[in-house]
């Protein structure tokens, strides 16, 4: 993407972010922009609510993050994402439980 104040050059075709996205999050994608980028659209496509849909597209938003980046994702915040989506577990739980487990990772990585 070339930013209005700095240019940057764009990966190559085979590169790209977007490709590295499941047939899943890509479908997402093209739902939102056959919505016109509206969730409350995009809720009513999906049949879930306005809440569900702002979260999925938070966590598409941030794997594309990553991938633009280079990162690979958090598989434990994955997971919670997961859980907190399908209703298994809720939003402050899996927010402890990240916490928790990012503090672990710290000091695991202090230890070495």
């Amino acid at each position: 993407m070339i930013d209005s104040e700095t240019t940057v050059e764009a990966p190559s075709r085979t590169q790209h972010p977007l490709f590295a996205l499941t047939e899943g999050e890509l479908d997402l994608v093209l739902q939102l922009v056959l919505a016109s980028g509206s969730l409350k659209d995009l809720a009513e496509v999906y049949k879930v609510s306005y809440p569900t849909i702002r979260l999925r597209m938070d966590r598409l938003m941030e794997r594309v993050r990553q991938l633009a980046r280079g990162t690979t994702p958090d598989p434990m915040t994955q997971l919670l994402a997961d859980l907190v989506e399908r209703g298994e577990i809720a939003v402050p739980a899996a927010q402890t439980v990240r916490a928790l487990y990012r503090r672990q990772m710290a000091e695991q990585k202090e230890g070495v």
